[in-house]
C-alpha cells in the first residue's frame, strides 16, 4: 500500500451543502482522501459564518468546526455562469452534497436527472429536514424541529420538568453520519454497478433510526416512554447520582456488577427480593435510589470513582467540555487536530473517531476563507485567466 494513501484518495466530492449535517459529512469524507470542493454563495458564504459568537481570527467558531479537508469556492448557482461552472466541476465529480429545499436545484436546471445525464457515476446525495416525500417534504427544517417531531425532546429531560433538546445538535450530526454511510455504500455500489445514483437523507427520518428500544416499546404495545432524567427506563441502577462534591453516573448492568457494586458501597442489600434482578429493581426504582442516594453523598467523585474502578463497575465524573480536553486520554487518542490557517493562526478542532491499522484517516486543511480556493479550482476547470477575474469581479 503507497505511504500516505487514504480510502478516498481519488474521490472527488462537490459540496453545495450549508450549516451543519452536509459539512459534518464532507469534513469527514474529506479526512479519508476525497478531494471536496465546497461551493458558497457570493456575499455571506455559508450561513454559519455569520453565527457567533465566539468568532476567532474573523471566522465563526461554528462554521471552522465542520470544514476542514475542503477547497472552498464562490458560485452564484442562481446566475447562467455560476450554473455552467458546477456543471464543469460535476463533470468528472464522484459525488454531490447538497441540502437546499426539494426542488430547489431542479428549478435552476442542475438537478439530479440533469447533473446524471452529464455524469452518469455521479451520486447525489439530499439532505433535508424531511425528505424528497411525504406531506412535510416542502416544510423548513432545522435541527430542533427534527428534535421535537422525531420524539427525541419528549424523552430529554427531567420526568417533571419541561421536553428538552440533547445539548448537541443531534439531528444534524446524525443525518450527517448517515449522509456519510450513504456515499460509502453508494460507491461500492457504484464499483459493481458503473452507475451513480440518488440517495435522499433527511433530518427527521435519522432521529427515528435512534428510536430503538423506545420504538420496541411502541410496536409491542408496551407503555409509553417518558422522560426519565439521566436514568434507563430497562436497567438499573443506571444513572447520574450526586456525590459530595459533584455528579457522577453509574451503570450497573449485569447481576455481577449489582453483587460488586452492592459490596463497595458497603450495603447488605444483593439478596433482598425487591432488588435481586435487573427487573424487580427496576419495578422497586425508587426504593433503592432512597437507599443509594444518602450514601453516595458520603464520599467524593474521586474516590468513588477509584472504587468503581477497582471494582469493574462503569462509572465516570460528568465533565465538563473542558475537563474532556485535559483529560490525557483525550491526547492518546488523537483526538484533537491542529492545523495552520490564515486568518486563525491554529485552527483547532477534534478528530478522526475511527482509527485504522492500515488506512488511517488524516486532515488535510484547515477550513477555507470564503472563496480561497475560487482561482485554482476554476483553473482546473479550464478557465482562462480572464474569464477566471471575471468570476471574482
Amino acid at each position: 500500500m503507497p505511504e500516505g494513501f487514504r480510502p478516498l484518495d481519488g474521490i472527488k466530492v462537490v459540496d453545495l451543502s450549508r450549516i451543519l449535517a452536509g459539512p459534518y459529512c464532507t469534513q469527514y469524507l474529506g479526512e479519508m482522501g476525497a478531494d471536496v470542493v465546497k461551493v458558497e454563495p457570493p456575499g455571506h458564504g455559508d450561513d454559519t459564518r455569520g453565527w457567533g459568537p465566539p468568532f476567532v481570527g474573523g471566522e465563526a467558531v461554528y462554521y471552522l468546526a465542520a470544514n476542514r479537508n475542503k477547497r472552498g469556492i464562490v458560485l452564484d448557482l442562481k446566475s447562467d455562469r455560476g450554473r455552467e461552472a458546477l456543471r464543469r466541476l460535476v463533470a468528472d465529480a464522484d459525488v454531490l452534497i447538497e441540502n437546499f429545499r426539494p426542488g430547489t436545484l431542479e428549478k435552476w436546471g442542475i438537478g439530479y436527472s440533469s447533473l446524471a445525464e452529464l455524469n452518469p457515476r455521479l451520486i447525489h446525495v439530499s439532505i433535508t429536514g424531511f425528505g424528497q416525500t411525504g406531506p412535510y417534504r416542502d416544510r423548513a427544517g432545522y435541527d430542533l424541529v427534527a428534535q421535537a417531531l422525531g420524539g427525541v425532546m419528549s424523552l430529554t429531560g427531567e420526568p417533571d420538568g419541561a421536553p428538552a433538546k440533547v445539548g448537541l445538535p443531534v439531528a444534524d450530526l446524525n443525518a450527517g453520519t448517515w449522509a456519510i454511510i450513504a456515499v460509502l455504500m453508494a460507491l461500492q455500489a457504484r464499483h459493481t454497478t458503473g452507475r451513480g445514483q440518488y440517495l435522499d437523507v433527511s433530518l427527521l427520518d435519522s432521529q427515528l433510526a435512534w428510536h430503538v428500544y423506545a420504538a420496541g416499546a411502541h410496536f409491542y404495545d408496551a407503555p409509553r416512554p417518558r422522560r426519565m432524567g439521566s436514568a434507563h427506563p430497562s436497567i438499573v441502577p443506571y444513572q447520574a447520582y450526586h456525590a459530595a462534591d459533584g455528579w457522577l453516573i453509574i451503570a450497573v448492568g449485569s447481576e455481577k456488577l449489582w453483587h460488586a457494586f452492592c459490596g463497595v458501597l458497603d450495603l447488605d442489600i444483593a439478596a433482598d427480593p425487591r432488588f435481586s434482578s435487573n427487573a424487580s429493581r427496576a419495578a422497586h426504582r425508587d426504593a433503592l435510589n432512597a437507599l443509594l442516594e444518602p450514601v453516595v453523598l458520603t464520599r467524593t467523585v474521586a474516590e468513588w470513582s477509584k472504587s468503581f474502578d477497582a471494582a469493574g463497575i462503569p462509572a465516570a465524573p460528568i465533565n465538563e467540555i473542558d475537563d474532556v480536553y485535559a483529560d490525557p486520554w483525550t491526547a492518546a487518542r488523537d483526538q484533537v487536530v491542529r492545523l495552520p490557517h490564515p486568518t486563525v493562526g491554529t485552527y483547532v478542532g477534534t478528530g478522526f473517531p475511527v482509527k485504522a491499522s492500515d488506512t488511517p484517516a488524516r486532515p488535510s486543511s484547515a477550513p477555507p476563507t470564503l472563496g480561497q480556493h475560487t482561482a485554482e479550482v476554476l483553473g482546473e476547470l479550464g478557465y482562462s485567466p480572464e474569464e477566471i477575474a471575471e468570476f471574482l469581479d
